[in-house]
């Protein structure tokens, strides 16, 4: 089974949350909450403008995101893998 989002949806796939800063710092609870990374697994083929063209995403497959860590997507599960299927309007940066 392929997951193949569509309009202006996006698949992606979660990075690990290191509860341990690369300095052995424990990351306290209340900083969870800042922007989660991911990365993206594949996209929708954009939104069509009342006029009827075409407004395609920004994003590619392979883009590095930050997303809010409650965006209101939801959570999809393959081959064992857990990904998260959202709006690109949920994605808040791209990491370069």
């Amino acid at each position: 089974m392929a997951i193949r989002p569509i309009r202006d949806k996006i698949l992606v796939k979660p990075n690990p949350v290191r509860e341990i800063s690369a300095g052995g710092i424990i990351i306290p609870e209340s900083s969870k909450d800042a922007p989660v990374e991911g990365t993206v697994v594949s996209i929708g083929t954009g939104l069509i403008a009342q006029n009827g063209s075409d407004i395609p995403l920004c994003l590619k497959p392979g883009d590095v995101v930050l997303y809010k860590k409650h965006h209101q997507g939801s959570e999809v599960e393959k081959d064992g893998e857990t990904f998260l299927l959202m709006s690109e309007m949920d994605i808040l940066a791209v990491v370069e």
